[in-house]
């Protein structure tokens, strides 16, 4: 299947514009095809700004996310693999969403086809295991 991280990006980004938020991402700067400035990376990663306001030409597309934004007063073109995402929030809130390596497409970690069993009773993760979610009603 597709990766839902594309999908789920542009969903969260809709959704903190239109709650009058400011979208930024957290790139991982060290994966190939990233295109940031490299002054702004810090540990491997940057934080950017992704608001209709500071980009231009924004494109949050299947296999990437470009735009044009300005960094310290000078234009530069921003390319990034959607899978350098890492997370998305809204500056003001803190509300977003991180990516884990099963919405880049990757397969479960478990690997071994047994079923975990049922989900743990709490809807948290069990001792050591994986999260799950738990259906509300």
């Amino acid at each position: 299947m597709k990766s839902r991280r594309p999908y789920l990006l542009r969903a969260m980004h809709e959704w903190i514009s239109d709650n009058g938020g400011t979208p930024h991402i957290v790139v991982d700067a060290t994966l190939d095809g990233v295109e940031v400035p490299a002054q702004f990376v810090n540990d491997g990663k940057v934080v950017l700004n992704v608001s209709l306001n500071a980009t231009s030409n924004l494109s949050i597309g299947n296999e990437e996310t470009s735009f044009n934004a300005r960094f310290g007063g000078v234009g530069r073109a921003v390319r990034l693999p959607t899978e350098a995402v890492l997370a998305i929030y809204a500056r003001e809130s803190g509300e977003g969403m991180l990516f884990t390596e099963e919405e880049a497409g990757a397969p479960p970690e478990s690997g071994d086809g047994e079923d975990d069993g049922p989900p743990p009773k709490s809807g948290g993760p069990a001792r050591g295991g994986k999260p799950r979610l738990k259906v509300v009603k």
